[in-house]
């Protein structure tokens, strides 16, 4: 259920820039995977997301609004399987092609969104979505409080504290 939910790769510069600039004008809070190489834990692990003749192959860019095709020509696509619901990856034929599906970032549910970062092959990092995944809109809880402390203000009246803390109930301890 988060708002805004977003994967990128550390060495695409302006890709890394376009999501967090993004995420930081999303109201609310914002999720931003970050594939980075570390030369102690995971040296080389994105390399086939950051070589560009693999990545063409590998990295399924998406983009709000466009059909999810990947691949050096867009020869691949991504459907809904219509058995079990489930996305995948397949090569786009004139029979397939009007199932391709087309991404939507603002889609309520986040169905469709959580089923995409799954996509990525855990052991090849083959067809690796990145991108925007979700984006919505929704109260934040700082603003929803705020409307709640109106709400109670305009319904019982500014409060008073020292009235509040020596209430009707107090004592004397005399000793």
């Amino acid at each position: 259920e988060a708002t805004f939910v977003a994967r990128t790769v550390d060495s695409d510069r302006k890709h890394l820039t376009e999501v967090l600039r993004a995420a930081a004008d999303h109201q609310g809070t914002a999720l931003v995977e970050i594939y980075q190489n570390c030369n102690i834990f995971n040296d080389g692990a994105f390399e086939v997301l950051k070589d560009s003749t693999q990545a063409q192959e590998a990295v399924i860019r998406l983009e709000h609004g466009q059909p999810i095709r990947f691949g050096a020509d867009g020869h691949k696509g991504v459907v809904r399987d219509q058995a079990t619901g489930e996305l995948e990856a397949v090569t786009v034929t004139p029979e397939n092609e009007s199932r391709i599906l087309v991404h939507d970032a603002h889609a309520a549910g986040p169905t469709t969104a959580f089923a995409l970062s799954r996509l990525a092959d855990p052991h090849t990092l083959h067809q690796t979505p990145i991108g925007v995944f979700r984006s919505v809109e929704r109260p934040v809880y700082d603003t929803l409080m705020a409307e709640q402390l109106e709400r109670a203000v305009d319904a019982k009246g500014k409060g008073d504290l020292s009235t509040l803390l020596a209430g009707t109930d107090t004592w004397t301890v005399v000793g």
